[in-house]
Parts: structure tokens; C-alpha cells; sequence
């Protein structure tokens, strides 16, 4: 099979497995050919052993599909993962012609939005499945026994998903009980119990803000930190997605120039490295900190 071929049934076999649905006439728009050749390549496919699955107009590859799982590991990044790939794939030579090959043929592939896609394994798998199924057929469904992150509440919740965070780690729900959309991790859910309604509020579907450190809000906040070489070094490897906002400064210093959802993430970072850190502007982070160290120094 020429390389070009293999190219087009990857991108092909990524829009077909991603968390939103296609038409075979949106496919052959996205993917510049024919629907002839769509339908070709679904039957390459079908005969190669991926079972085919359709809800209605849409068409989509059943993550159940033998070999499907060993394939995905081969095909998928978090984003990450990719964020780390695409770094050392720079740092190469511009002269090196290797490096152009490996960025044309890593984009021509992935995407920032097709990142999240992997397959689920494990005992949270069943709920996954479920909850996929609720989103393409537009159902509500009721997370049973869901642990809650605030207190040891445990209960039941009647929502809508609509969208899933990389890994399918979190999903995006609209919580009708308080009216907002809202992110649920999905190891914290007993089971899922798709429901025959509906949804009833898909106009205020919307995914939100997450940030760096991988926390989540409707609030945006800036927050400005100077690193030293050790705070640096450690925030890249610990929140990868945090390099797009270091900018060098003088010296072995950088500046952190980035917005996050809430104060607990990037005060978890900076409090174990306050050596290492000076808040720049950013006085919300200052009060946050101060709070902290004396809840704690309290409770000792």
C-alpha cells in the first residue's frame, strides 16, 4: 500500500473512532475525497475485521472490534504524550531531512482534538461504553453512586454528557440539578444507567476552562510566577502543557505567564519549591499561600 493511501485510512480511522460522529458526506469533506472512496476504505475496514457501527446518518469503528485495542496503542497520544513528542521531534536538527518527515507524517495523523481518543481497559470500561453510547444517541443517563471530591458524599446523579477529557479520564456532563455543566471522573462513578430521555438542554452544552495543572473551573485567573532552573525543570515535567507559557528571562530564570482555573493546582506546585519561586502580580496566589501554610500550621 503507498504511503499516501495509508495516510488518508489513518486520518480516515481517527475521525471514525473520535468522541464526535460523522456522515459518510462530512467524512469526504474533512478528508478531501469522494464518498465512493469512503465507502471503499469502510469496507477495507470491514474486511481487515473492525466491526462498522451506525446511529443513524453517522458511521463510526466499534472500539470492540478485535485487535481494535492493540492498534489504538500504536495510533494514539495523550495530549500530553504529544506535547512531549512534538517537543523532542523540534530539538532535532533543522538540517536533519528526518525531522520534517516525522512532523509531516505525526500532523497529518493527530490532532490536538483526536489526542483524547484511547481505549479504556479495565473495570471502568463497561461505565465508558455506556457513557459513549449516551453521547452519540443524545441520552441522559444516571451516575450511580458517584464519590463525590467534596466530603465523602455518595450519590446518585441524573445528567448529560456530551464530552470527554484526554484518556476519558473525565467526562463533561450538564447537571440539570444545579444547571451548569460540570466535569466527573469517571473512576469515581459506581455504574452508568442510560436513561430513554433525551437531552433537554443541549444549546448549553459546552466544555470548560482546564488548566495546566489539570484543574478545571469557569473562572480564569491570571497567574505570573518567576522559576528558577530546579522549578523550571520540574514544572515541565510535571504539567508538560505549562511550557507553551514559560518565557526566558536573564540568567537560568523564566517566567510563567499562564491563567488557571482555580488557585489549588499551581499552589500545590509553587508551595514545595517557594525557594525556587517568586509570585510576580499575582495576588490572589500570595493570599492562597498564606491561607494554606496556616490552615496547616494550625492543625499541627
Amino acid at each position: 500500500m503507498d504511503q499516501p493511501k495509508l495516510e488518508r485510512l489513518l486520518r480516515l480511522m481517527k475521525l471514525l473512532t473520535a468522541n464526535t460522529t460523522y456522515t459518510v458526506d462530512q467524512l469526504a469533506e474533512r478528508l478531501a475525497m469522494s464518498r465512493r472512496t469512503v465507502y471503499r476504505y469502510i469496507d477495507t475496514f470491514r474486511e481487515a475485521g473492525f466491526l462498522i457501527k451506525k446511529t443513524g446518518d453517522c458511521i463510526r469503528l466499534d472500539k470492540a472490534s478485535p485487535h481494535f485495542r492493540d492498534i489504538s496503542q500504536l495510533v494514539h497520544f495523550t495530549e500530553e504524550e504529544a506535547v512531549i513528542l512534538k517537543s523532542a521531534i523540534e530539538n532535532i536538527d533543522d538540517t536533519n531531512l528526518l525531522k520534517q518527515n516525522l512532523k509531516k507524517k505525526l500532523y497529518a495523523v493527530y490532532d490536538n482534538k483526536s489526542l483524547a481518543d484511547t481505549v479504556v481497559r479495565g473495570r471502568n470500561a463497561p461505565n465508558i461504553r455506556r457513557l459513549v453510547e449516551a453521547i452519540e444517541s443524545g441520552r441522559q443517563v444516571v451516575l450511580h453512586a458517584y464519590r463525590s471530591a467534596h466530603g465523602s458524599a455518595v450519590r446518585d446523579r441524573r445528567v448529560e454528557p456530551f464530552s470527554f477529557t484526554t484518556n476519558y479520564v473525565q467526562v463533561w456532563c450538564y447537571d440539570p440539578e444545579d444547571g451548569c455543566c460540570k466535569l466527573f471522573k469517571t473512576a469515581r462513578i459506581g455504574s452508568v444507567e442510560p436513561l430513554d430521555a433525551p437531552w433537554e438542554h443541549a444549546a448549553e452544552h459546552r466544555e470548560g476552562f482546564i488548566d495546566a495543572f489539570r484543574l478545571h473551573g469557569e473562572r480564569r485567573i491570571r497567574v505570573r510566577l518567576e522559576l528558577g532552573l530546579l522549578a523550571c525543570n520540574l514544572l515541565c515535567e510535571e504539567y508538560p502543557l505549562a511550557e507553551r507559557d514559560l518565557h526566558p528571562l536573564t540568567g537560568d530564570r523564566w517566567l510563567l505567564d499562564t491563567e488557571v482555573a482555580d488557585m489549588a493546582g499551581v499552589g500545590r506546585f509553587v508551595i514545595g519549591l517557594l525557594d525556587d519561586i517568586r509570585i510576580v502580580d499575582t495576588p490572589e496566589l500570595t493570599d492562597y499561600l498564606r491561607r494554606y501554610i496556616a490552615t496547616n500550621l494550625e492543625e499541627r
